[in-house]
């Protein structure tokens, strides 16, 4: 497939027209009008609804979407390994959702990096979604994720369990920690449970999607909230925070999905590092 074609595509897809797709990959717009024909004649399908307005995905450009990312991440890939030095033997693509890569993979890459020089890594950060996509396209050797989808051919391994703690900015009692709580979507396992042990928090007043963003506004602004107790234990020890009493703690664990059959040396002992550096993060906390 031509790939000056799907580049095309997406260029399309995430401008909404056709001039300033071409503005942007710096060719005429007839050139663009013809790439996104040629593309369209070759998968058989219309991929765009044409309008004055702009242009719209069809249901079969829709679907065509998360393969153009794929192709276009495929390439590039393979130029990176090819341009890689001859005494590298091996790379590894890892993912991981930002938070666990903020308490277990940053320090877990850095020492398995160190032990294997020869082995070249590349990390990338995503959505649970985005993550299983990209291991099911063989893009990623292994993923590090909260609540992996079970598929077949897939292996998935418990790694620690992580526990989530309500603290606060100053001591506190009871109710009074619902005026200035955070709320931090930690997945909809933790919402559900949320709903159920604290049902009067329908709407809290600041709800943040990432753990990092609602720790630093209640360091910074005060408030209350739930994060890893890992994460907050020096900020507890420093008088920075307090755990509140008598408030449930959330456990959810995290796991590593990879392909079963897809395996190769490097894997196996970065895999095998990875469960050696958990274990002791996890024996530190009983």
């Amino acid at each position: 497939m031509d790939m000056d074609q799907v580049r095309t595509f997406r260029e399309v897809v995430e401008l909404g027209s056709f001039v300033r797709a071409a503005e942007s990959l710096n060719v005429t717009q007839s050139t663009v009008s013809a790439r996104v024909k040629e593309l369209e004649a070759r998968l058989g399908q219309s991929l765009f609804v044409r309008r004055k307005s702009g242009v719209t995905l069809t249901a079969a450009g829709k679907r065509f979407q998360p393969h153009a990312a794929t192709l276009l991440r495929v390439v590039q890939q393979a130029r990176q390994d090819i341009a890689l030095p001859a005494e590298m033997r091996a790379v590894l693509n890892i993912g991981g959702q930002f938070s666990l890569w903020e308490r277990i993979l940053l320090r877990w890459m850095g020492r398995f990096h160190g032990a294997h020089p020869d082995v070249a890594l590349r990390a990338e950060v995503g959505t649970p979604e985005s993550l299983m996509r990209h291991l099911a396209d063989g893009l990623l050797d292994f993923v590090v994720m909260y609540a992996p989808e079970a598929r077949p051919g897939f292996q998935i391994e418990k790694l620690l369990d992580e526990s989530l703690t309500m603290v606060a900015t100053r001591p506190r009692h009871g109710g009074s920690v619902e005026t200035d709580y955070v709320f931090v979507d930690w997945g909809p396992d933790f919402g559900a449970w949320h709903s159920d042990q604290f049902p009067r928090y329908i709407a809290p007043g600041l709800h943040v999607s990432l753990g990092a963003l609602g720790l630093r506004h209640i360091l910074e602004h005060g408030g209350a909230g739930y994060f890893p107790a890992r994460v907050v234990a020096g900020e507890i020890a420093a008088g920075k925070l307090f755990p509140v009493q008598g408030a449930p703690q959330f456990v959810r664990p995290a796991h590593v999905i990879y392909p079963v059959e897809a395996t190769s040396e490097a894997r196996d002992a970065a895999l095998e590092s990875l469960r050696r550096e958990t274990a002791v993060d996890a024996a530190a906390l009983v």
